[in-house]
């Protein structure tokens, strides 16, 4: 039953195409193929680009970077990406960088977002995420972590754009208060003996005067 369908089939073929079994099947095979090639440069063209195109409408374009000076490091922590209108900054040995461009990594949810908004230095030394490392403090690293720490420095010198410093404001004020009252600690320490002085001339004088009415 089979073979009298596909005789059937080869006749018909000849018959209102005037090409060979072979020749047809090989037509229809070129021109499927052909259709499958152009749908995917066409149509499925526009169905990628199309996904890419929502997400960048999306995404806000990045604003220029915008140098703070010397900022404390509370003041930086409000530059660590929470607030997508700001942007988002992160310190290396005291030295702050724009890391926006960066903020698949260094924003919410990125691998290094730990780092955003403070000075990371010890943590990035040490490739350290914890909460007591998360600081600019690099004292007693060996000196395998300062060198990781200096090519960390080298990176972010070449790829960001410093816009500021971390301010260190309380060894100023300590310095300042503690000279004032030594100050006036030597002044009251001079003006005393100044003050003693008539008190022991006195009694040495009082003799004198004694000796002179006995004679």
């Amino acid at each position: 039953m089979a073979l009298e369908l596909w005789e059937t089939l080869k006749e018909a073929i000849t018959a209102y195409t005037g090409l060979s079994p072979a020749t047809f099947f090989t037509v229809a095979a070129l021109g499927l193929a052909v259709y499958y090639v152009v749908s995917g440069l066409f149509g499925g063209s526009d169905h990628h680009q199309h996904v890419p195109r929502q997400s960048e409408e999306q995404m806000q374009p990045l604003p220029p970077p915008v140098q703070l000076g010397e900022v404390t490091e509370e003041e930086l922590k409000q530059y660590d990406g929470t607030d997508s209108k700001k942007p988002l900054l992160m310190a290396i040995k005291g030295q702050i960088y724009d890391v926006s461009q960066s903020r698949m990594f260094y924003g919410p949810g990125g691998p290094y977002a730990l780092f955003a908004g403070k000075d990371a230095s010890r943590a990035l030394a040490k490739m350290s995420f914890e909460d007591k490392d998360l600081t600019g403090d690099v004292s007693g690293l060996g000196p395998f972590e300062l060198e990781a720490l200096q090519d960390w420095e080298y990176k972010f010198m070449s790829k960001y754009i410093k816009v500021g410093t971390i301010k260190k404001t309380v060894p100023v004020t300590d310095g300042t208060s503690t000279s004032e009252p030594a100050a006036e600690a030597t002044e009251s320490d001079v003006a005393k003996p100044a003050e003693d002085v008539p008190s022991v001339a006195a009694p040495v004088e009082t003799p004198a005067f004694g000796e002179s009415k006995e004679e």
